[in-house]
């Protein structure tokens, strides 16, 4: 395995490896010495990626062809990275994006959505979390959206999805306070990435300056990471917005628990 200093590092999993964010995060979890289970569903990208970070950083990378869509292939890579206590590290970035209004969306282009951004996501977590939990120690990365801060027309179920991701990732940093194990939800705004590409709504859409590159979207989340940071949201300069956003969700449920019955303002 490989080290960095004597600290040892463990085995980084990525999701959605072979291109964009994911093969980003691959390249510098592997400059910081980490090993590397790389996932996703195009065989020839992945030896390329494994090849080049070996000769490069001199780690060890494992590559698991997997399209998470399909179940049977998800429960594959749920089960290794489950029996695995290398893992210190689970970056759950495979995703998809359909934009179009909700009449617009196709029944085929529904099932995707959610069985890649939220069941795969899930099913994923569920695997890693407890050998983090036993050991008292890993991190899970989960990559949402801007888009699950607020309701878009234009994406109403990826926005949803995205959405999901962020419950669940403040769910379980909840469930996980006061252990050693890190949740961080990342929240890019428009990033390049291939998925626009099948997006129906292409990146040369958006105006330039308004569009982050795949590396400093990554720099910025793993920023974010080493400073353990719940919500990273790489395009915000104020923090103090996303306090408020969080404080504002918990503000309300706590307001709604308050009372069995009615609230006057209902009564007639």
């Amino acid at each position: 395995m490989s080290t960095n200093g004597a600290a040892k590092l463990g085995t980084a999993v990525v999701t959605g490896a072979s291109s964009g964010i994911g093969k980003v995060y691959a390249e510098r979890l592997a400059k910081k010495g980490y090993d590397l289970l790389l996932v996703a569903r195009r065989a020839d990208r992945l030896d390329a990626i494994k090849h080049d970070l070996t000769q490069q950083y001199g780690i060890q990378v494992k590559t698991h062809v997997a399209d998470l869509e399909n179940a049977a292939q998800l429960e594959n890579v749920a089960k290794a990275i489950a029996e695995d206590d290398q893992i210190t590290l689970l970056v759950n970035n495979a995703g998809t994006i359909f934009n179009g209004l909700l009449d617009g969306v196709t029944v085929a282009q529904l099932y995707t959505l959610v069985n890649l951004n939220i069941l795969a996501l899930t099913r994923l977590a569920m695997a890693v979390l407890p050998g983090f939990k036993s050991r008292n120690r890993g991190a899970l990365v989960n990559i949402g959206s801007v888009l699950g801060f607020d309701g878009y027309p234009y994406a109403p179920i990826y926005g949803g999805t995205k959405a999901y991701v962020q419950n669940l990732s403040l769910a379980l940093q909840a469930e996980l306070a006061g252990t050693e194990i890190v949740v961080q939800l990342v929240a890019p705004a428009a990033t390049v990435s291939e998925i626009w590409d099948t997006s129906g709504f292409p990146l040369s859409n958006i105006d330039p300056k308004l569009v982050m590159s795949t590396e400093d979207m990554v720099d910025a989340a793993l920023v974010g990471l080493e400073r353990r940071e719940k919500v990273t949201a790489p395009s915000v300069q104020d923090d103090h917005a996303v306090t408020k956003y969080l404080d504002a969700g918990s503000a309300l449920f706590v307001a709604s628990q308050q009372t069995g019955k009615p609230a006057p303002r209902y009564t007639n």
